[in-house]
């Protein structure tokens, strides 16, 4: 995904991935804002188990990238583009074993190694990722592993982080050139943030619990002298950058969220020597999780809503080419069905909600299989976005009543989902799937209700900010 910010084109979406031990409850979870244009619609659907007669062949349409797939394939959600016409963009969603899986965290490579390994035109990117991996893997270790094995064997064409969990491991994957890939494991007491670096630092070779990687990745750096520091393997430091497009664009995000979760530090929003994995001061939340994928620097000078020759310095988290933001929970002790959720924030994360859909669910809502351009009233997508697109000309105005009505709705989600959870816990097997697919369309519709209240109410109560606005003498 990529937008324009004063030099060129740079990759978009930031990431979060926290470990079992690392979260209230013992929950794992991944997320990302997946970033790309202001205007343009997603769709969140389930894919159901099919077994085909033959084996299937998937073509990117938009690339050309094309590879055999299994006769069987699981079932799985998604969240596609509203149009196929330039790729599926699927990005993130479950499998029915539990496994979760979000791609892409864009990144880039140094011309050093691409130079000796250069991404591959017609080689898997990030508009096939979750379509020919999540539905053919039974744990996050083995989503890894295949994603890992098709890019050896047909490259890459971009540089990508990818996230992957189930119930036991958090996994983050990257690669680092056309066939070069390293995954390291999300230590279970610690967490990382990710905003469009190579972020892997140091591979223990002698690990393999912890650490996957292409198994010839060693001798390809030797052979060709990428090595600048020869006494360690430092994964980012051979095939990351680390010019000022990191020290802006990247690495404030990634400072952050260090900031938020595990206590103040001197360290500058531009340091190129933020650590990857760190443990955060207390256990974090879910809300912690969503939050993070929400702020834009609030406290800070940086705030893009304040006044101030700082406001626009670094690119915030959430801003207003976030297409959806999601965060998939998975909780232990449950059967996947009811441990997996998939919150799903439609359009911008900062002015939606994140609406939990349990990953058992049978189809998701009408109004998120539909929209695409333009405005759709209908639409999901448009719903959460139109509130924004009222809200950003009266923030002073309304910001503090929209943060409120945010809260409120949250509030009731998460009641309503531990509701459901003591409910589900008492459903017959055959019973279940009905019973989550109603209980998630009944989440999805107060929260969308609740959205279409909020509109009415901003634009009734803009109507006196018009510029042809006069105060009038009531005598006349």
């Amino acid at each position: 995904m990529t937008l324009e910010y004063n030099k060129g084109s740079l990759s978009a979406c930031t990431s979060i991935l926290v470990g079992k031990k690392a979260s209230i409850g013992g929950s794992t979870m991944i997320g990302r804002n997946e970033d790309a244009k202001t205007s343009w619609p997603k769709h969140f659907v389930v894919h159901p188990y099919e077994e085909f007669e033959e084996s299937q062949k998937y073509v990117s349409k938009e690339n050309g990238f094309e590879m055999k797939l299994p006769k069987k394939r699981f079932k799985y959600t998604a969240t596609p583009e509203w149009t196929d016409k330039e790729g599926l963009f699927e990005e993130d969603g479950f499998n029915e074993f539990g496994v979760a899986m979000s791609a892409t965290e864009s990144a880039y490579s140094n011309q050093r190694v691409l130079g000796v390994d250069p991404l591959v035109e017609n080689g898997i990117g990030e508009e096939a990722m979750v379509t020919v991996v999540l539905p053919y893997v039974k744990t996050a270790r083995q989503g890894v592993e295949r994603l890992g094995q098709i890019i050896e064997k047909h490259g890459t064409s971009e540089t990508n982080g990818v996230l992957f969990s189930d119930q036991n491991e958090v996994w983050y994957f990257e690669n680092g050139s056309g066939h070069n890939w390293v995954a390291q494991r999300i230590p279970d007491d610690s967490y990382a943030v990710v905003a469009n670096q190579l972020a892997i630092q140091d591979i223990d070779f002698n690990d393999p619990d912890n650490f996957l990687y292409k198994k010839d990745i060693q001798g390809f750096v030797n052979d060709y002298n990428l090595n600048p520091y020869p006494n360690s393997f430092n994964f980012r430091k051979i095939f990351g950058t680390h010019d000022m497009s990191d020290a802006i664009y990247s690495t404030p995000r990634v400072w952050w969220g260090q900031q938020e979760f595990s206590g103040k530090t001197d360290e500058s929003p531009e340091s190129q020597d933020l650590d990857f994995i760190k443990k955060a001061d207390r256990l974090l939340s879910v809300d912690d999780v969503q939050n993070y994928l929400s702020s834009h620097f609030q406290g800070t000078e940086f705030d893009p809503l304040n006044k101030g020759e700082n406001n626009h310095r670094y690119r915030p988290i959430s801003l207003a080419k976030t297409q959806e933001s999601h965060v998939l929970q998975i909780r232990p002790d449950l059967k996947p069905e009811i441990a997996c959720v998939q919150w799903l924030s439609m359009g911008v994360s900062a002015q939606s909600v994140y609406v939990p859909f349990y990953m058992g669910i049978e189809d998701t809502p009408e109004e998120y299989q539909i929209g695409g351009l333009p405005y759709d009233s209908k639409s999901a997508y448009w719903t959460y976005k139109l509130a924004g697109v009222l809200l950003d000309g009266h923030y002073q105005q309304f910001g503090a009543m929209f943060e409120e009505k945010q809260k409120e709705i949250n509030i009731t989600l998460r009641k309503m989902l531990r509701d459901y959870d003591i409910q589900a816990l008492a459903q017959e097997d055959e019973d279940l799937p009905r019973f989550l697919t109603a209980a998630s369309y009944k989440m999805s519709k107060t929260a969308l209700d609740a959205y279409k209240e909020l509109t009415a109410k901003l634009i009734t109560d803009s109507t006196d900010f018009s510029p042809l606005n006069f105060k009038t003498d009531m005598n006349l």
